[in-house]
């Protein structure tokens, strides 16, 4: 695979070093254009099968993951593939979780944890990364 999002296209969000990664909010119907070719779905219950490679983190709306070294993992495998191809990630509303999880992709590509949240905001949502739990899972985010 060596595609990824048109980065003007909606939702997406280009990281520091260039990798975009669209985040959605599974309420809405899917936006015209390419499917994504991996998929890190944030919700309380498992999600229904989808036609691309998808992974489920349980992370309950307003919450935080249910276990978060595992969302740990599934995060730094959603960043290593937005290499070369398209990744979205997604939970019910596309602003909380999935704000939480972009500015968690963020750290992880070299945004400093206290300036993630706002990266997020300025370059994804303005609403995202809605609770101030999520906002100090992100500042305690371990970026290796």
């Amino acid at each position: 695979m060596t595609a990824t999002w048109d980065p003007t296209a909606a939702g997406v969000l280009r990281l520091p070093s260039g990798r975009l990664v669209r985040g959605r909010g599974l309420r809405h119907p899917l936006t015209a254009g390419p499917a994504p070719d991996f998929a890190l779905y944030l919700l309380g219950k498992e999600p229904p099968a989808v036609e691309w490679e998808a992974r489920w983190v349980r992370w309950p709306d307003f919450r935080l993951p249910s276990d978060r070294a595992g969302a740990a993992e599934a995060l730094r495998e959603a960043l290593s593939r937005a290499g070369d191809a398209r990744v979205e990630v997604a939970c019910g509303g596309g602003r909380g979780r999935t704000g939480t999880a972009l500015a968690c992709l963020a750290v992880l590509d070299g945004v400093p944890n206290t300036e993630a949240v706002a990266y997020v905001r300025e370059h994804y949502s303005r609403h995202a990364v809605e609770t101030p739990w999520q906002k100090r899972y992100v500042s305690r985010f371990a970026s290796a």
